[in-house]
């Protein structure tokens, strides 16, 4: 999994409450089992018109925001069905971070797990970032993990908070299986002791 440390690109809004899953990542697309391939899929419903051609007036759709790496979006992003492909879909796509007041629980977590980095802000807060994504390719914030801190275009700088054990995860870039191995020594240990001590099991 990529590391998170520093992150400048642009913030494309999108102040709509309730986004859920399938609105991110509609049910035809979870087929499959890939972790790519899905960005052009992302907010298909939104994105596309009946007949497949874009909808200009999306907002990933206009010129400065093709690019976008940060979402900021309304409060309970990424609730409903709990599938991965949610995360999956946003990162193919290039975004890295999104902000919002509220995540749902599954959603919240699996981004952690593929490197996406979910900021949870205080609706003022969430309404200054706004205004500023809001400027098109001016839209250009700068989120430090490691001093927990987002700073505007115009060098105004937010505080926000994040669980210690997430921020070393997403640091680090480690996912499950990583995160796994940086104690397989100890999970060596305790599986040759228990073998001596309850040979039977």
């Amino acid at each position: 999994m990529e590391k998170f440390t520093t992150l400048t690109g642009v913030a494309a809004p999108l102040p709509i409450i309730n986004i859920d899953t399938d609105m991110i990542i509609p049910k035809q697309y979870l087929k499959t089992i890939k972790r790519t391939g899905l960005g052009t899929a992302l907010f298909s419903e939104m994105r596309y018109n009946e007949d497949g051609t874009e909808n200009p007036d999306f907002v990933l759709n206009k010129p400065a925001y093709r690019d976008a790496k940060i979402i900021v979006a309304g409060d309970n992003f990424g609730c409903g069905s709990s599938r991965e492909h949610a995360p999956w879909a946003l990162l193919d796509f290039g975004v890295r971070c999104v902000i919002s007041t509220s995540f749902a629980d599954i959603f919240y977590n699996n981004c952690f797990k593929n490197g996406i980095l979910p900021i949870v802000v205080s609706p003022e807060q969430l309404k200054l970032l706004m205004d500023d994504a809001e400027r098109g390719s001016n839209a250009t914030l700068t989120v430090d993990l490691e001093a927990q801190t987002i700073t505007g275009p115009d060098g105004g700088t937010l505080n926000f908070d994040i669980d210690p054990s997430r921020k070393h995860i997403l640091l680090e870039g480690l996912d499950d299986i990583a995160s796994t191995l940086k104690i397989d020594s100890k999970i060596a240990s305790f599986e040759s002791d228990m073998s001596q001590q309850r040979p039977w099991l």
